[in-house]
């Protein structure tokens, strides 16, 4: 198990290695394997890039983010630019029904709303707009509206676990309520953690995943 010391010079080195991320701008510090990362960051993107860059250090356990964005000037934009920036990307997504999600944009920060079938119809629509120019945080509260029965759903869950992270499948329990799935147990890694979520995503007519799967080194 890593010490608290290693895993910071971890996180710093793979910040620095990410091209998306200005590693000088953001502060580190771990605490019993909790990684906090603090600072400004030139754009919401980026900001993302920081996130995932901690989250795929071998031993972080839980990640805290108290960095904040804070646009260049070449950067700024009306929240009206963002508006018609975001709906002409949406409209030009592929994944998307059209006009089936709405956009509000207030200081910069995007609300998407609406109703989609699937939720990659809904991640295609958050990943359209949110490495637009101005752009300093984007509020998803799209829903996912399909039909389905919760047993058939938990099947599909369990079996593609089975498919894609055998040695930890078992260790995973997955429950079923509506259109709610809740996942606890124990993984490796934090990339199991995030396939195993990504997994109960992709079951048709899933509504929300409350990821409560912990990792242990």
């Amino acid at each position: 198990m890593k010490t608290d010391s290693q895993l910071k010079q971890d996180v710093n080195a793979e910040l620095s290695w990410e091209p998306s991320v200005n590693a000088a701008e953001i502060g580190v510090e771990v605490k019993d394997g909790i990684v906090t990362l603090a600072g400004h960051v030139s754009s919401y993107a980026e900001k993302l890039g920081a996130e995932r860059a901690a989250q795929r250090v071998a031993g972080v356990k839980a990640l805290a983010v108290e960095m904040n964005v804070k646009l260049p000037g070449v950067s700024k934009r009306t929240d009206a630019d963002i508006a018609r920036a975001a709906e002409g990307v949406l409209q030009w997504t592929s994944f998307l029904p059209k006009d089936a999600v709405k956009i509000k944009v207030e200081s910069g920060w995007i609300t998407l709303t609406g109703e989609v079938g699937w939720d990659y119809e809904r991640k295609a629509a958050v990943d359209a707009v949110r490495t637009l120019f101005g752009v300093s945080g984007v509020s998803d509260q799209i829903v996912i509206k399909t039909k389905t029965s919760a047993s058939v759903v938990k099947s599909d869950i369990e079996a593609a676990l089975q498919r894609r992270a055998k040695s930890d499948a078992k260790h995973i329990s997955v429950d079923v309520r509506g259109s709610d799935v809740t996942l606890t147990g124990t993984v490796h890694s934090w990339s199991e953690r995030e396939l195993a979520a990504n997994t109960a995503w992709m079951a048709p007519g899933v509504r929300s995943v409350v990821d409560n799967i912990t990792v242990a080194y």
